[in-house]
């Protein structure tokens, strides 16, 4: 997205759903403060299970957002988004009636979709059979319905569909609908992501696995990332939009910038299902072909919003290719990890972290990475740890790595009205 004949891209709304809170204002005062949101399951009985931990979005009321009789159509990704999408227009401060149209489109992030709707159903199928099969299981649990239920409250007839690509879909949505806007085809994009996988299946699907952590006593310490004692990431839930469109429209609206899109970057491992090329090999070119989309010079990055999922492997390895792609200037770099104050939202991650990336931005301030007790010799960088910070920075880049080696990297340059 380097400077020439094609728009700028600008973002000028955010709306979030987390563990940290359900509005921007919440979610902005809690990071800076060094909150945890990860606590105790109480979704479902955890008892059985090795893992009874999460970042739950709480506190959410979905009527709050959506008329009574459409929420049983609706699985709570689905709910988080709409939400979140009412949020960053509202932000925007555009009309809603100003979106409707085919200049409006909608891209998605989406990992697990409605796995909560499947877990009911099935459950519901093998006790009754067919009668209980709702005529809403499938509309509520397919991918697509996120963005398709924003397309419909906003009546958006532009470009509309769900990225599902791991951990990095939020980040790839956002980049694709930043590259819509770029290019022309679309004037607004709302863009990010969203997850409800708090469900017992997928954090016994995780557990089965041993990427979680199990430090089931001390939930608000269980997140960890780059500390030597992590043990697995937290799985946690939520939704982030973004209002993207161009700096000539936001200029001329009047509109509060948080940030310019200036880069992204998008690529594979090549390598394995679930475990990170090595040296973080990927992750480095990634985030090359992300400096090299914007034109932006290594030494001008100030911060970099990381993956860091608080994995024992993804963690040395994105610090390697931290150190493999800016050299010396990592040494200078502040790197944080917001999963350990969230958990790991799982397709709605990188959304998250993006929003989270432009506030930083906006307010000059970086999010610390909490819980780092003890500093681990394979991750040597600057990892903000445990308090927020004031700095002076310009340029900065989120990271979102996925299972079956899928990579995104966005870089947001500050942008004065």
């Amino acid at each position: 997205m380097a400077p020439g004949n094609a728009r700028r891209v600008v973002v000028t709304g955010i709306g979030l759903i987390t563990p940290l809170g359900n509005d921007l204002a919440s979610n902005w005062d809690a990071l800076i403060a060094g909150r945890s949101g990860i606590s105790a399951i109480t979704r479902f009985d955890a008892s059985a299970l090795p893992v009874r931990i999460a970042g739950e979005v709480r506190g959410f009321d979905p009527a709050t957002y959506v008329e009574k009789k459409e929420i049983k159509k609706m699985d709570a990704f689905s709910q988080f988004a709409l939400a979140a999408a009412q949020m960053a227009v509202d932000d925007a401060g555009w009309a809603r009636a100003a979106l409707s149209g085919e200049q409006t489109g909608v891209i998605l992030g989406v990992g697990m979709g409605g796995i909560q709707t499947v877990e009911d159903s099935i459950k519901a199928f093998d006790h009754e059979g067919f009668k209980k099969v709702s005529p809403f299981f499938i509309p509520r649990l397919i991918a697509n319905m996120a963005p398709a239920h924003i397309a419909m409250r906003f009546e958006a007839t532009g470009i509309n569909y769900a990225v599902t690509s791991a951990c990095a879909s939020g980040g790839h949505a956002i980049g694709e609908a930043a590259r819509l806007v770029h290019l022309g085809s679309q004037e607004v994009m709302l863009a990010g992501g969203a997850e409800a996988g708090v469900t017992p299946m997928c954090v016994a699907g995780f557990a089965a696995m041993r990427a979680l952590s199990t430090r089931n006593e001390e939930p608000g310490r269980a997140s960890r990332p780059f500390d030597r004692q992590r043990d697995g990431f937290v799985i946690a839930e939520g939704a982030a939009v973004l209002v993207l469109e161009s700096l000539e429209s936001a200029r001329k609206r009047g509109a509060r910038i948080y940030g310019e899109v200036i880069g992204y970057g998008a690529n594979a491992d090549a390598y394995h299902i679930t475990s990170p090329s090595p040296q973080g090999a990927g992750a480095a070119r990634c985030m090359r072909r992300t400096l090299a989309d914007g034109a932006i010079d290594p030494l001008e990055v100030g911060y970099i919003n990381a993956h860091g999922t608080s994995t024992p492997y993804n963690d040395v390895n994105e610090t390697q290719a931290i150190k493999n792609v800016f050299g010396e200037h990592a040494a200078r770099l502040a790197v944080s990890s917001t999963k350990s104050m969230t958990g790991h939202a799982l397709g709605a991650a990188g959304a998250i972290e993006a929003a989270y990336t432009l506030l930083a931005l906006h307010h000059q301030t970086i999010p610390p990475t909490i819980n780092y007790e003890v500093a681990d010799p394979e991750c040597d960088l600057d990892y903000v740890p445990n308090v927020a910070r004031t700095a002076s920075f310009d340029v900065a880049l989120s990271n979102s790595f996925g299972f079956g080696g899928t990579n995104a990297c966005l870089a947001f340059r500050r942008c004065a009205t």
